[in-house]
């Protein structure tokens, strides 16, 4: 599929056929995710593959019940500890590849660098990550259309009873829920604003 018919077909989608998804889609959905560009290559997203029918039934109560009932939900999760932990090392793996040679983000000493910046306290961090995993999660749901599968980006869940469903660690919060099946129906285009409404201006 060309990459506009990609854009065009995407939909949110909250019906879902009982067909199983093979594995080596979801690898494939995982794999378009794990491409995605994030903030100095931090890369704070990890995954939870929900496939078993009990655990998708331990979530219901706990989010919205159509996404329950599609044959896999992928948890789309942040690594907090990925800014102060890993981003001095993510900047000199860049540095040593030379992608800030010659312009002004030339990092030379990448910790004086972060030292002189200082801490970003605790909301803040989660706040940068989520914007990053923000875009492995639309890279996951483009990858999604194109495969054939159908996806719907959903934040309406309780955050404690998921995160304790799933057993995750303290420094893993989910983002996101991402139902995966097969369409039930098709779906006709959502409506989108006219162009002419959004672009403030050319200057």
């Amino acid at each position: 599929m060309e990459f506009i018919d990609v854009l065009h077909s995407r939909r949110s989608i909250r019906k879902f056929k009982r067909t199983p998804v093979a594995d080596e889609l979801i690898k494939e959905l995982l794999e378009a995710a794990r491409l995605a560009p994030s903030g100095t290559n931090l890369q704070p997203w990890r995954f939870v593959v929900i496939k078993s029918e009990e655990k998708r039934r331990a979530l219901l109560g706990h989010t919205v019940s159509f996404v329950t009932k599609a044959p896999v939900v992928i948890a789309c999760c942040v690594d907090l500890t990925t800014y102060n932990i890993h981003k001095p090392e993510r900047v000199k793996e860049l540095t040593k590849a030379g992608v800030f040679s010659g312009i002004d983000l030339n990092f030379t000493d990448s910790d004086k660098y972060w030292r002189e910046r200082g801490a970003m306290d605790m909301a803040a961090i989660r706040e940068y990550v989520s914007i990053n995993c923000a875009v492995e999660v639309e890279h996951l749901v483009l990858r999604a259309t194109d495969l054939g599968l159908g996806t719907c980006w959903v934040m309406m869940f309780d955050h404690d009873p998921v995160h304790k469903i799933i057993d995750l660690a303290d420094n893993l919060f989910v983002l996101a829920l991402i139902p995966v099946g097969y369409a039930e129906q098709s779906y006709l285009p959502r409506p989108r604003l006219p162009l002419k409404e959004l672009l403030i201006k050319e200057i």
